[in-house]
């Protein structure tokens, strides 16, 4: 008899269609039943000796709000016997008044109930045990997870112990992940946690990936990825991270439609196991930037959001080095530009912040020009160092790129049927903060914020706390203007001010767009596991 092994995991949704994720034991058909009568039916499809289903659900009603259940050959498997939680139910975004949007990165796989937790409660664990506790309070339509939802570079004590009897841990990589089993280890580890697991099972989620999910500062140079790809252990790890990705997250962030007409889903499907299929994706997307898209636009009601993928895409060739390869630019332009009037907020998601502290921006911005030539050889080598050892690879670090995404916004902002608001989502440097960008000249009339918001799960330094805090004080604004006049450096195309944080610990954001209208409220976990209110602000009015 077939097992639920992970799952189900609520992905697109809309107003008369849904999408759930289930890993399984073994072969077998995935049904999904709900409680109006909607539904859906979905063979699984094999990959490296796991068994996986993407169940369409089909027949919803626009206002409504089905509990379901989930059937394997017919025997019911979700909910789980006794669970104390309440039943799973699909709500499409924007079937309400308002699309409430609640978003961050960076979680690390909380410990078992009875272990010792080092960072802190996790915010999304604290999210769903607040939503269990009352079923009618308000909640997320949308969870956005913006990257480093499993660390294969930092494994727990547990997961350590596990790869210990697989292999042994004084050869490279370590105690890091090496292959397909060991990533569907992380995600078995991430994804059973019982709250974590309820909470994806009924809130619809959106994912992209960010370095962790297949190694700190991934793509940061040319340099650094012939380094990478001399060692014995990279080729399998980079390929067993992007095809577990695709399964276990990128699948779901595709509608039906995008489904029906995508070659890799279709072969993955018609094997009899997809392994071969799903490893030439992976393969053609290591060789080019441009053959496999991993970036993707929803539509929310009247709230856009594109979530741009800025670590597969980059191109790391010196010379024309760039966040995003060209044809990815285009393809983002048009995503953004498309249907104007159409869409009353635009979100765009990207796990790396695009308005940075401005000390840390400066610096980018000054060793992009080393390494770039600007200096001279030696100056150029010690920028590549410096580059690596200090993760100086943001988008303050393709310095075409930061200017061609202002750009952007800012024909977004001045077009005649422009936006409410413009929002920039993002994580990965560990803290939380809101700023807000404005343009000397012919500058949106739109407001344009950066929405920074991480870890969901995990910790940051001392001495990086500091270094943030620092970072937007007037004495490292001066400090920045110093190193890119010694880069000889050009002056950023727009200007911004921090105007809420830097928050520490582990947190969520979450937008309430309503109308023209876009409500910010943070919060970050208490102690006592609760989550608290640290900041709240209205970024348009309507």
């Amino acid at each position: 008899m077939p097992e639920l092994r992970l799952g189900p995991v609520l992905r697109y949704t809309d107003d008369s269609c849904a999408t759930v994720w289930v890993e399984t034991s073994r072969p077998c058909t995935v049904q999904v039943r709900c409680s109006d009568g909607a539904g859906g039916t979905a063979p699984t499809f094999q990959v490296a000796g796991h068994h996986y289903a993407l169940v369409t659900v089909t027949g919803l009603r626009p206002d409504g709000s089905p509990s379901y259940e989930v059937f394997l050959d017919d025997a019911p498997v979700w909910p789980l016997p006794d669970s104390r939680f309440p039943p799973s139910v699909i709500r499409a975004p924007g079937a309400g008044d308002a699309v409430r949007v609640t978003f961050g990165s960076c979680r690390w796989a909380a410990p078992p109930a009875d272990g010792t937790d080092p960072v802190g409660p996790d915010a999304l664990d604290t999210l769903a045990t607040r939503l269990a506790a009352d079923p009618g309070a308000r909640r997320p339509d949308v969870l956005l997870l913006l990257g480093d939802q499993v660390y294969a570079d930092e494994t727990s004590e547990n997961t350590r112990r596990w790869l210990a009897g697989r292999r042994d841990l004084d050869q490279p990589p370590g105690s890091q992940v090496t292959d397909y089993e060991e990533y569907c280890h992380l995600y078995h580890e991430s994804w059973l946690d019982p709250e974590i697991r309820w909470l994806l099972s009924t809130v619809p989620s959106f994912m992209i990936f960010d370095d962790h999910d297949i190694v700190d500062d991934w793509n940061t140079s040319a340099s650094w990825l012939a380094d990478m790809r001399a060692t014995d252990w990279w080729q399998e790890r980079l390929l067993s991270g992007l095809m577990s990705y695709w399964v276990h997250q990128h699948l779901g962030n595709l509608s039906p439609a995008e489904l029906a007409a995508d070659p890799a889903y279709a072969a993955v499907r018609a094997a009899q196991d997809g392994t071969d299929a799903l490893r030439d994706l992976a393969t053609r997307a290591d060789a080019d930037p441009t053959a496999v898209r991993f970036s993707y636009r929803r539509d929310f009601s009247r709230v856009r959001v594109v979530m741009v993928d800025s670590r597969a895409a980059r191109v790391l060739d010196e010379d024309r080095r760039s966040m995003l390869a060209p044809s990815e630019a285009d393809w983002l332009r048009e995503q953004v530009l498309s249907d104007p009037g159409s869409y009353d907020h635009l979100l765009l998601g990207t796990s790396l912040p695009w308005l940075l502290p401005h000390l840390v921006h400066d610096t980018e911005n000054w060793d992009a020009a080393l390494c770039a030539g600007e200096r001279g050889a030696r100056w150029a080598r010690f920028g590549e160092y410096l580059r690596r050892r200090a993760d100086l690879e943001h988008w303050a670090a393709f310095p075409r790129s930061f200017a061609s995404l202002a750009a952007l916004i800012a024909e977004t902002g001045t077009a005649p049927d422009a936006p409410a608001s413009v929002c920039v989502l993002s994580g990965d440097v560990h803290h939380g903060y809101l700023a807000r960008a404005s343009w000397p000249t012919d500058g949106p009339g739109t407001p344009v914020v950066q929405l920074t918001c991480s870890p969901v799960h995990n910790s940051v330094p001392l001495s990086m706390r500091i270094g943030f805090r620092f970072g937007w004080s007037a004495p490292a604004r001066l400090l920045g203007r110093l190193l890119a006049r010694h880069g000889r450096c050009e002056r950023p195309p727009v200007t911004w001010r921090k105007q809420g944080g830097p928050w520490f610990g582990n947190q969520l954001m979450t937008l309430t767009l309503r109308g023209r209208a876009a409500h910010l409220r943070l919060e970050l976990t208490t102690p006592e596991a609760e989550l608290r209110t640290a900041h709240e602000t209205t970024l348009t009015r309507g």
